[in-house]
């Protein structure tokens, strides 16, 4: 069964992870995004906005709290406004042909 992990993150922080995770075969598929936020962070390249990453990474149930740990911990997100992370339900039980 695959799982969802979904994390919004400053900009360097999501190109840390997706680096870090990009050849790792516990990843099934990993999209990174990029645009402005003006919420989660302190620091503010553009007026009242931040450059954000929204890192989308679909794993094994049997995978999901190592990869997570590795995003919370490659993105720093124990620091204050650095983030945040989220472990979605199951996305698909089985293919039906």
């Amino acid at each position: 069964m695959l799982v969802e992990i979904g994390s919004m993150t400053s900009l360097r922080a999501g190109q840390i992870v997706y680096d870090a995770l990009k050849d790792d075969d516990k990843v099934q598929l990993m999209f990174l995004e990029t645009g402005r936020s003006n919420d989660l962070f302190e620091e503010k390249q553009f007026g009242e906005f931040g450059e954000a990453a929204v890192l989308t990474v679909i794993v094994d149930k049997n995978d999901q709290q190592e990869i997570f740990d590795r995003i919370f911990e490659q993105s720093e997100l124990y620091e204050k406004d650095q983030g945040i992370i989220s472990l979605n339900t199951k996305i698909i039980d089985e293919i039906k042909s």
